[in-house]
């Protein structure tokens, strides 16, 4: 049983970007189209944006304001699948007979994410990419706790995600759209209106998970609205609880 403290969160997806619009949101979820929309990271210098992925942009958007521009923190990076749009376009080169990149190839693998964060962010701590299962998230929260433990005043944890190309459609089914959602795990910055604490613990079950509408990082934004409850999430035989800790 580990205790957490969310001191601030951020998310986004096509056409959700602001708190209001989460807020909205969480009320009655929807699924937003999947196009092209991406963060503009106006945060970051033209030839710095250019090297990013879109799922890149979505998670350093959703986590950069989390994060001061005078604090040394651990980040976790988190994600089920990874760059699958930028993998697969590198398979496609592979089946053409066509020469690899080694740019492409460099950033496409799991920790690109928290590597470019360090370099953009002249972050010289530590950080961790992370893929789990359909429990990533409560992963990487345990990698936070551990962090913490261990005497980080804070850490940030992104969960990104980005829509797969079609070829995947067999086999990735828990994307219903792109998204990332950010946490600062531990002490807040002048945001104590924004602070959650919850209590996550975890129990063996024989009981099969059912299917459920959204990944369990946005059902856990929707309770970051309401927390009227505990939250139950089953995975195979891991049963994750999430109990608000006031």
């Amino acid at each position: 049983m580990i205790d957490l403290h969310i001191a601030g969160w951020r998310a986004w997806a096509p056409g959700l970007d602001s708190a209001e619009d989460w807020q909205s949101w969480a009320r009655s979820p929807w699924t937003p189209e999947e196009g092209d929309e991406q963060p503009d990271c106006s945060f970051l210098p033209a030839m710095q944006r250019r090297r990013l992925s879109r799922m890149a942009r979505i998670a350093l958007h959703a986590a950069w304001p989390l994060c001061g521009d005078d604090e040394q923190l651990p980040l976790v990076s988190a994600s089920r699948h990874g760059e699958t749009t930028r993998t697969y376009a590198i398979l496609g080169d592979v089946a053409d007979g066509q020469p690899l990149s080694p740019t492409h190839f460099g950033l496409s693998v799991h920790n690109a994410i928290a590597g470019q964060w360090s370099i953009l962010r002249g972050q010289r701590g530590e950080s961790t990419a992370i893929a789990g299962e359909a429990d990533t998230f409560e992963h990487a929260m345990l990698e936070a706790a551990i962090l913490i433990e261990q005497g980080a005043p804070a850490v940030i944890v992104v969960l990104a995600e980005e829509c797969p190309p079609a070829a995947y459609a067999g086999w990735i089914d828990d994307v219903p759209f792109s998204y990332a959602v950010a946490l600062r795990v531990g002490a807040g910055r002048n945001d104590a209106a924004l602070a959650a604490r919850w209590r996550l613990s975890l129990a063996s079950t024989t009981e099969t998970a059912a299917k459920t509408d959204w990944p369990f990082a946005l059902d856990f934004v929707r309770a970051l609205h309401a927390p009227a409850g505990p939250l139950v999430h089953t995975w195979k035989t891991r049963q994750w609880i999430w109990q608000p800790n006031p």
